[in-house]
């Protein structure tokens, strides 16, 4: 056993450079994924139960559907396999597939079952970070009947003449049935074409013998193998397991924060590990994690780095609420926030901070603004950040810079030069990012973030926040936060000097 170090490096940017345009056939269990998201405001008179004020509904791609969404956005031409009901949720999907390019040519209509649906119950508490609180599932879980099996073998057959890899997404609702795999995998292997399964959890991992590799996770290796997966040679043992009596290629056990377990692959056992994360959902992850394998042997690279790159892409999938798609930029610029850090800085430049934004806002997070000198940091300070803070999901503060300070306040301030006031801003765990800016006034940098909550202190009105009519203008709100009294920097440094 041994673990892989080289957990973040320059050539996985040189493999996302190369991931081309390949050509991704994905089959199995479509879904649709339906979010009502709203404040968890208090407990029902009727029922123990929560009452969420829906404010916001959305539709997304689950299931095999999700990886094939995932595929798009990170550059693969995809075609989609599986089938769908006879139902006002099939045209659903088939729009938001033709909205991505993703060929479902060979996605077909079974009259005698539902377009499978999942529908959650999404709650922020106290305008804060949000929560999933129910999930209702439509579904049919019985396996295709003999006819619509043949069909789709049929169509799989013809579509594999310009397949680059096949990943097969199985969630157990009838599509992937032995007989229909069995002929998939077979025709695979004739044709040289690797094959990858993302698989159910406790069904027969029989059907899935002769495929390149599978990716279950913990649990669900468990199950397949008998063990029970509390360490890494259990991991890796079920991961040896797996390739040796389903004659795959390599086994890959993924091991959420422990990262994945390779067995085969033409090496020793090895385990990848993943950098620490914020987890905010972990829907999706499996998804991503099958998409970026996929994306990244069909363009050339071996098991290991393929693990890795997915590593990372999963770490980010994790970050978001629900099933959301990462773009290969938005990997770039994690492997170099990793080949400078163990996690993100907090004093970034605008672009970099407008990036971070979009990632965050990619699940319904509520970015908080605020800004200041902050020239000499006191009990005040900390508790109105803090407040700020509470506001919503993240807190961007605006700093002016030596130059704006020195407008504002006279030639000798600021004390302290824009560098440390960032510095001890970005040691508060209240503060998430710290943005300099050169105007006398934010409102530029307002402009740019966009934010859903603009705080300043109580000793300012409404009408003369700067920002604040803008940030009321595209649905956003304005908080006047309560000041500590007897705090100043100014008076801190008058008493200083007198001292």
């Amino acid at each position: 056993m041994s673990v892989e170090t080289n957990a973040w490096g320059a050539d996985l940017a040189e493999l996302v450079g190369r991931l081309g345009e390949p050509e991704v056939l994905v089959l199995g269990d479509l879904m649709l994924d339906r979010y009502v998201w709203g404040d968890a405001e208090r407990i029902s008179q009727e029922a123990p139960v929560i009452l969420l004020r829906a404010d916001r509904r959305e539709e997304r791609l689950g299931g095999a559907s999700s990886v094939s969404m995932m595929l798009s956005h990170l550059g693969a031409r995809v075609k989609l396999a599986g089938v769908v009901g006879a139902d006002d949720d099939a045209r659903r999907v088939r729009g938001l597939l033709d909205g991505l390019n993703i060929d479902h040519s060979t996605v077909l209509v079974d009259d005698s079952r539902p377009t499978t649906v999942k529908e959650r119950y999404i709650g922020r508490a106290q305008q804060k970070h949000p929560q999933q609180i129910l999930r209702v599932d439509f579904e049919q879980r019985a396996a295709l009947e003999k006819a619509v099996e043949d069909r789709l073998s049929a169509a799989l057959d013809s579509a594999l003449a310009t397949a680059d890899i096949v990943l097969v997404s199985d969630y157990d609702k009838g599509v992937c049935t032995p007989g229909l795999l069995r002929k998939l995998t077979d025709n695979c292997r004739r044709r040289g074409i690797r094959i990858l399964v993302d698989p159910t959890r406790g069904g027969d991992y029989g059907k899935y013998r002769g495929m390149s590799s599978m990716t279950p996770n913990r649990l669900e290796a468990g199950l397949a193998t008998g063990r029970v997966l509390d360490s890494i040679p259990e991991a890796l043992a079920a991961a040896e397991q797996l390739r040796s009596t389903l004659d795959l290629e390599a086994g890959i056990v993924t091991l959420d924060k422990e990262g994945m377990a390779l067995a085969g692959g033409n090496g020793p056992g090895l385990v990848f590990p993943v950098r620490p994360r914020q987890v905010y959902d972990i829907t999706g992850a499996g998804d991503m994690v099958l998409a970026v394998l996929g994306l990244a042997m069909a363009s050339g690279a071996d098991y290991g780095q393929a693990i890795r790159l997915a590593n990372v892409a999963g770490g980010l999938e994790v970050e978001k609420i629900g099933v959301a798609p990462v773009s290969r930029q938005e990997i770039l610029q994690d492997l170099a926030r990793a080949g400078h850090s163990s996690r993100p800085g907090k004093q970034v430049a605008l672009p970099d901070l407008l990036a971070q934004l979009d990632l965050v806002r990619s699940g319904g997070s509520r970015v908080v603004f605020t800004n200041g000198c902050f020239d000499l940091l006191h009990a005040g300070h900390v508790q109105y950040l803090a407040e700020a803070r509470a506001q919503g999901d993240l807190l961007v503060v605006g700093l002016n810079s030596d130059a704006s300070v020195a407008r504002l306040k006279g030639p000798t301030r600021p004390v302290n030069p824009q560098e440390a006031r960032g510095a001890v801003l970005a040691g508060l765990e209240s503060v998430d990012f710290v943005v300099v800016f050169q105007e006398q006034t934010p409102l530029e940098l307002i402009r740019a973030i966009r934010p859903d909550v603009l705080v300043k202190g109580a000793d300012y009105s409404k009408d003369k926040v700067v920002g604040a009519d803008l940030v009321e203008s595209w649905g956003g709100r304005v908080h006047l936060a309560d000041l500590k009294q007897g705090y100043s920097s100014t008076r801190l440094i008058n008493r200083m000097e007198a001292a």
